[in-house]
């Protein structure tokens, strides 16, 4: 079936061209919202060959997982024929909880706190390509850097390593504005004001402010009540919120003919005043918060807090995939780039897809055995994907829908987490995992290689546990079913 076949079925079942509103992508879905729920065929666009699973957790919104790739050159067909992608409108964050069945006995509040994570990843999952460039190239760089200590005096080493902090710097060092910029095209407002906002966020006048009002610490700057960059992604992102609220406040009041001269001048003296002296030390104080919390738990001198760390964290990730939180942890990856300049939880959690991988193959043979070839057939169109770090085709197309595996996956995961953490392997970037972030688990402090061997040593760890526990707990007459 070609991707304009997909697209044409997947449609039908959607209730039809003229019931979908918006279509975009992540990396492995086709996100789409819907004019009528109940116009949609779950169990018929299950059924489609090629379309691995379905997250249809809120009224009018839909996920499609079709894997990595496929998303996107879905996406660009639905342009093609006319239905909108902005974003910010193919995400909603409404729930119609008397409808959302399974969450009654849960109430409201474990939702909100889902959707509020859901809006940072639909903030910074657009950023994803330019933080895996990023992380992807600070890696080689640092590989290089430490297989050739002399890599100065060779003039193509040089260049390269060059040309690859460049584009590292071109990522991290405007990490503010991006996501300044992408938060106020998710909130609605001008997008380049967004990204005004947060540039200014780590701009040298910052500093200059605060030593005119005394809150500078000239003997440790870091520990300055306001300095440059003080609040990070996460003061960028809490300021463009109340940024767009005042634009649109302002734009409201503001003659037509006046709009487009005054309204973005206005609208950043007045935002500038509370962001500067409130919104960026009350989120540098959270900031400080959450990596205190991550330096005792993933980063403790005691080996055992480590080796527990690594494993619940690692364990707890498949649900929280599931759920579409997952997402919701970039800005805690963002504070900690910040502070500590790499990402100590990720390579823990990053194990989860590969017990995954684990857990399938021993579904995979158990699936033989008893003359399941449907699910074979899943399972090798999965795996590849699984290897290689994307874990939704495996999660949605076999473990999920199965149950105890997405179980025994994460019991497996758990293991390599642990080693992980426990060998401190640290990441220049979050964003890629399984086979594919090994030139990014670079970071750390004992060296780029042990991180490198550490990280792979690792997802051989968790293969192997999430095979041994799902293929003793899983029976056959369970996947003779599936």
């Amino acid at each position: 079936m070609t991707n304009e076949e997909l697209v044409k079925q997947m449609l039908e079942k959607l209730g039809g061209k003229d019931n979908v509103r918006s279509a975009t992508n992540c990396q492995t879905r086709l996100r789409v919202q819907v004019t009528e729920d109940a116009k949609i065929d779950e169990a018929g666009l299950k059924g489609i060959d090629g379309v691995l699973g379905i997250v249809h957790d809120r009224p009018g919104y839909i996920e499609v997982v079709v894997g990595p790739g496929k998303c996107r050159k879905c996406a660009d067909i639905c342009r093609d024929m006319g239905i909108p992608s902005n974003a910010a409108d193919a995400v909603s964050t409404n729930n119609d909880w008397k409808t959302n069945k399974s969450n009654v006995k849960s109430g409201q509040k474990p939702n909100k706190v889902r959707d509020l994570l859901k809006v940072f990843g639909e903030i910074f999952v657009p950023l994803i390509p330019g933080v895996i460039a990023a992380g992807l190239c600070a890696g080689i760089a640092t590989l290089i850097r430490q297989l050739a200590p002399g890599y100065a005096d060779s003039t193509f080493l040089n260049v390269i390593v060059s040309l690859l902090s460049l584009i590292n710097a071109a990522f991290l060092s405007y990490l503010t504005a991006w996501a300044g910029y992408r938060a106020a095209e998710r909130f609605g407002g001008t997008p380049i004001l967004g990204g005004m906002l947060g540039m200014i966020t780590g701009l040298d006048g910052i500093n200059t402010i605060s030593q005119a009002i005394g809150w500078f610490n000239e003997d440790i700057p870091l520990d300055s009540i306001l300095r440059s960059g003080r609040g990070g992604v996460l003061a960028a992102v809490i300021g463009v919120y109340f940024m767009v609220k005042i634009e649109k406040a302002i734009r409201k009041k503001m003659p037509d003919s006046l709009d487009i001269v005054f309204t973005p001048i206005l609208t950043l003296i007045v935002t500038l005043i509370p962001y500067i002296f409130v919104v960026m030390p009350v989120c540098g104080l959270i900031s400080s918060g959450l990596c205190w919390i991550v330096q005792v738990l993933c980063m403790s001198d005691n080996i055992v807090v480590r080796i527990i760390s690594g494993y619940v964290s690692a364990a707890l990730f498949l649900p929280m995939v599931a759920m579409g939180m997952h997402h919701g942890l970039v800005a805690l990856y963002s504070v900690q780039l910040e502070q500590f300049g790499y990402v100590m939880l990720y390579p823990a959690l990053a194990m989860a897809g590969a017990g995954q991988v684990g857990a399938a193959i021993a579904i995979s043979r158990k699936a033989k055995k008893v003359g399941n070839e449907r699910l074979r057939n899943v399972i090798r169109g999965a795996l590849p994907a699984g290897f290689l770090g994307v874990g939704e085709p495996l999660i949605y197309g076999v473990t999920l829908p199965m149950g105890k595996p997405f179980i025994t996956a994460g019991l497996g995961a758990g293991f390599g987490g642990a080693f992980a953490m426990a060998t401190e392997v640290a990441a220049t970037t979050w964003g890629p995992s399984g086979l594919l972030a090994l030139f990014v688990m670079t970071a750390g402090p004992h060296g780029a290689v042990q991180s490198v061997l550490c990280y792979a040593i690792g997802l051989v760890i968790s293969y192997i546990m999430g095979f041994i526990i799902t293929n003793a707990m899983v029976k056959d007459e369970e996947v003779a079913n599936a």
